[in-house]
């Protein structure tokens, strides 16, 4: 591929979309926040090399200088992606695993999921990615308890909006299978962290097994076992198998890159390398 002119194989790339702020300078050392000054110019860059698709993302720390939150925010959203026919179809809402309702106000976090579920109505996205890992993890059953709680309070509105909720668990996979069995099927299902897994030593095979017909979204990403986020094919996910797996429950959803970002500070260049990466994975699967 050529990246000055954008040149691309379009076979399956309309599957692969990318994390909000990876086209973004690195905000306080953090590898994901939402880019308060850059999120129009992410879409236009993107649109220009042949993306279109982005997960957007909700923080605690730039809540209310999100425009997913706000009217006027939302139509500016809407402009922009018709100019560059580009589409929003999720959100990663980090602002739930900054605020577990286990841990702060419930009808605040309420409050601030429903504005996230109007916005998305707005722009015509249809999944929320809820992480339940690292400050929202799991670790009673009376946590999980409030959590399921409160999301089955929201089904009813959550299905007339036709939304789905993904979570994203460090569950060992039967214990995530069973539940994710808790909530409707229509509504809620898993997303997919590759990384993640790997980091946490799961094996794909057994995590397909207890709850692969419930992916409804993947985060394609690398990680070390038991480390850090790293460049895809450094770590220990098993790429080549986990996207057999994929074929075979017959996935059809989108491959959002959540991948590391660029030491040297080419963003772009790097996210081009790992969407042509995961496009072949799926092309030889397809």
């Amino acid at each position: 591929m050529d990246i000055h002119t954008g040149i691309v194989n379009m076979d399956n790339l309309n599957s692969i979309g990318f994390m909000q702020g990876r086209l973004s300078p690195i905000i306080n050392g953090r590898i994901q926040q939402f880019p308060v000054n850059n999120w129009r110019h992410e879409i236009e860059i993107a649109s220009k090399y042949k993306f279109t698709k982005m997960e957007w993302t909700v923080d605690s720390d730039t809540l209310d200088e999100n425009p997913l939150l706000t009217s006027e925010g939302l139509n500016l959203i809407s402009e922009v992606c018709k100019l560059n026919n580009f589409f929003i179809p999720s959100v990663t809402c980090d602002y739930f695993m900054e605020n577990p309702p286990w841990k702060s106000n419930k009808s605040q976090i309420y409050e601030v999921m429903q504005k996230i579920f109007n916005g998305m109505r707005k722009i015509g996205a249809t999944l929320v990615v809820i992480p339940l890992v690292d400050h929202s993890s799991i670790k009673t059953d009376k946590e999980e308890k409030i959590l399921k709680d409160f999301f089955l309070e929201l089904a009813d509105g959550i299905r007339s909006s036709n939304i789905s909720v993904c979570f994203e668990s460090d569950f060992e996979p039967k214990r995530l299978g069973r539940f994710i069995q808790k909530f409707p099927k229509n509504i809620f299902g898993i997303n997919y962290d590759i990384g993640n897994s790997a980091c946490h030593g799961f094996i794909p095979r057994e995590e397909f097994s207890n709850y692969g017909k419930r992916i409804l979204n993947i985060h394609v990403k690398d990680r070390k076992y038991k480390g850090t986020t790293v460049p895809l094919c450094e770590g220990d996910a098993d790429f080549e198998n986990i996207f057999k797996l994929l074929k075979d429950i017959d996935y059809s959803g989108n491959y959002i890159l959540q991948t590391a970002r660029s030491q040297n500070s080419d963003h772009l260049e790097a996210l081009i390398k790992y969407r042509d990466m995961t496009q072949k994975w799926i092309n030889n699967n397809a």
